[in-house]
């Protein structure tokens, strides 16, 4: 049977996991019937162009959430939609009710993209819970999470799906040269952080490690945007504190970013608490050596000292110990990398992973 999915993601953001839908809704488009539903003031408006099969609805809130949901039940009955597939996990409550006043009745799946750290026992996440038919964690300690947070007479079956990367398509020697210099990195050992410039991903911590290198011939790039001025200028200030100024770029927002890890030795991860690591993919594809805390994702991601180095999350001494072993072991560090490809290759491929989405999907 030719089913009609919708893929529905109404965060504002445009951060790993919008990206994430957008990347599946555009690989499912040409396989099956494909719909979208994105809030107004989303940043996914730049992603999806203007076309028959999408619906943009209000930034959801509980003042609109009833309007919201009859304007997706009516979507859903109009366009026959057999699988409503959710992302951002706000969007639960609006996805049932929906359903509820549809009269088609579509399936409900939910990706489960975070940590889920509470018990969902009360009355209220027991209604919403009990219309889940299917959730898709990203990793396996994500679905231990959901088997144990939510009672078991009410937990849907929980399959798990690794978020897969494509293939990275190498720059050209002229262009590795040009960014190098763009950036001043001259004969460096270059290391890179991707990701929003908060306290959550660790910035700071990367930092602290660079201040006990006692190194000359370091550069780090930090790329992002910064979500508050306030943390940004405290970053700075203790850079210049640590008379690091001229060793630290901030690259701002990227759409090169896979680029700006090629041109690197070395990318870290320093989140404390990854639910997943997509940047630890995204670097391995670009055969780039990582290293990432030792919690969450990046365990089931990394094997230590094989594909990557893991490091005692938000510790930054046993982090400057893992950038001094790849700067001082050089060939240690490139095989690494080669292994950590390897790995993207064969258990992190996008493709892979989005036909077992697919499957999920259609069979549901």
């Amino acid at each position: 049977m030719n089913k009609r999915i919708m893929q529905l993601c109404l965060s504002p953001n445009l951060g790993g996991l919008e990206l994430y839908m957008h990347r599946l809704s555009m690989f499912l488009r040409p396989r099956i019937v494909t719909h979208i539903t994105i809030a107004e003031q989303s940043r996914l408006l730049t992603k999806f162009t203007e076309d028959q099969q999408r619906l943009v609805l209000r930034r959801s809130s509980w003042k609109n959430i009833f309007h919201n949901a009859r304007a997706l039940a009516r979507y859903i009955d109009d366009n026959k939609i057999d699988c409503l597939h959710m992302h951002w996990t706000k969007d639960l409550p609006l996805c049932v009710f929906a359903i509820k006043l549809s009269q088609r009745q579509p399936k409900l799946i939910q990706s489960r993209h975070m940590n889920m750290t509470r018990f969902k026992s009360d009355f209220y996440h027991r209604y919403l819970y009990k219309k889940v038919d299917l959730m898709i964690a990203v990793t396996q300690q994500v679905k231990q999470q959901i088997t144990h947070f939510v009672p078991k007479d009410i937990c849907p079956t929980v399959k798990v799906s690794y978020i897969g990367a494509a293939p990275y398509q190498p720059i050209s020697s002229q262009t590795y040269i040009a960014l190098r210099q763009q950036y001043n990195l001259g004969d460096n050992f270059v290391i890179a952080l991707a990701g929003r410039i908060e306290p959550a991903k660790g910035q700071a911590i990367l930092i602290e490690a660079l201040q006990k290198l006692d190194k000359c011939n370091i550069k780090l790039l930090l790329i992002g945007d910064a979500m508050e001025a306030d943390y940004l200028a405290q970053l700075k200030a203790d850079i210049a504190e640590s008379q690091l100024t001229d060793d630290i770029v901030f690259t701002g927002f990227a759409d090169n970013v896979q680029d700006l890890m090629a041109i690197s030795d070395c990318v870290v991860l320093a989140t404390d608490k990854e639910t997943f690591g997509m940047v630890i993919i995204e670097a391995m594809h670009t055969g780039t050596a990582v290293i990432a805390s030792n919690s969450g994702g990046p365990l089931e991601i990394i094997e230590d000292k094989k594909d990557g180095l893991l490091f005692e999350s938000g510790d930054p001494d046993n982090l400057a110990e893992k950038l001094t072993y790849y700067i001082d072991n050089p060939e240690s560090q490139k095989q690494i990398a080669h292994s950590g490809k390897e790995t993207a290759k064969h258990r992190f491929d996008q493709d892979k992973q989005f036909k077992e989405i697919e499957n999920i999907l259609t069979n549901a």
